[in-house]
């Protein structure tokens, strides 16, 4: 479940505890909404723990060094001409 699915819960939650009168036989809605807002704030707390570490670090780059090695033969330039 992501962070908006918890903010549903909290909100579903909060509207049957605080704006609802609805009576049903054998089930308490207020204690629902409770347990739904409950449900919700620990989810928001697991995602955000999660989500801080989650946290992408660049290696540092090393550079690229290019040897171009140019061989030249015309007999002085590597030592055997002399």
């Amino acid at each position: 479940m992501g962070l908006g699915g918890c903010i549903i819960l909290i909100a579903v939650g909060a509207i049957l505890t605080f704006a609802t009168d609805w009576e049903m036989d054998g089930v308490n809605l207020d204690l629902v909404g409770v347990i739904f807002m409950i449900v919700g704030l620990i989810g928001v707390t697991t995602f955000s723990s999660i989500a801080r570490r989650k946290r992408v670090v660049v290696p540092p780059t090393t550079p690229v060094v290019e040897e171009n090695h140019h061989h030249r033969r015309d007999g002085y330039s590597d030592g055997y001409g002399v």
